[in-house]
């Protein structure tokens, strides 16, 4: 039996999952814009809706380039 623990999502309006985002990251995304050009996150206008915080989730793309970057170097 497998132990498959979901990546959690960050993006609820385009659904992408944190594990998406740090490989965009890995791959040069170094600012929220390559981000969003690599994985279409941040890109959906549902925030309110869909995201349990009921706010964006650049201020969460941020912070996981900010710690993926720091780890990088």
């Amino acid at each position: 039996m497998f132990n498959f623990k979901a990546s959690p999502t960050v993006c609820y309006c385009i659904e992408v999952d944190e594990v998406t985002i740090v490989e965009a990251i890995k791959n040069g995304a170094d600012s929220l814009s390559k981000v969003k050009e690599m994985t279409k996150a941040c890109t959906g206008n549902e925030c309110a809706e869909k995201n349990p915080s009921g706010k964006c989730c650049s201020k969460d793309i941020k912070e996981l380039i900010q710690l993926h970057t720091k780890e990088m170097i």
